[in-house]
């Protein structure tokens, strides 16, 4: 007899979050599989950090969206697949009102994850890849070891492009944060 693995939803992975053991775990979802992330490191959560507040001082300025950490990303009518950024921006004319006490059915506009040393190049640009392919336009990789980025987008035949930046360099906004510019070495100091 062949055992099914049980294959998990959005609101499996919300219904999580009530249960006394599982409370404060945090999970993603990857094809129906339910995968806990562990807590980050310090490095992790301080480029985090710092990253969400640059993009809060940049939309203090220009009112275009919100900004937000490792919230839940799912797909629209893909209850298999929730996805946590480290930090995500969502555009005012894309995010419901009020904001919702759920996880967002839709992908941000720009995605940002920062590589943990468990992290395989191969398994974060297959993130960047499932954000881009599913409404994202933007996706940056951060890079704590090499001190450096990649900036992802779907070319027009779909595949993905990656762009490096290396620590001397700087993430732009392009189109979804017009005029935002990040400079690594404002990040990676030291």
């Amino acid at each position: 007899m062949e055992v099914q693995k049980r294959l998990y939803t959005v609101d499996d992975v919300l219904a999580l979050q009530g249960w006394d053991g599982t409370r404060d775990r945090k999970y993603e979802l990857i094809d129906g599989e339910l995968i806990e992330m562990s807590p980050a490191n310090l490095l992790h959560q301080w480029l985090a950090f710092e990253i969400a507040g640059e993009i809060r001082d940049y939309l203090k300025q220009h009112d275009i969206g919100y900004g937000g950490v490792e919230g839940g990303f799912s797909p629209p009518h893909d209850v298999h697949n929730l996805y946590a950024p480290d930090v995500a921006f969502v555009s005012k004319a894309r995010m419901p009102e009020p904001i919702p006490q759920t996880f967002a059915g839709f992908m941000p506009d720009l995605a940002v994850e920062i590589a943990s040393p468990s992290n395989s190049k191969r398994e974060l640009h297959d993130k960047a890849e499932f954000y881009l392919s599913n409404g994202t336009e933007l996706v940056w990789i951060l890079y704590p070891d090499s001190k450096s980025a990649e900036v992802c987008r779907l070319v027009e035949d779909g595949q993905l492009a990656i762009q490096t930046v290396k620590s001397g360099g700087k993430l732009y906004g392009e189109d979804v944060l017009p005029g935002f510019e990040l400079e690594l070495r404002q990040l990676f100091k030291g």
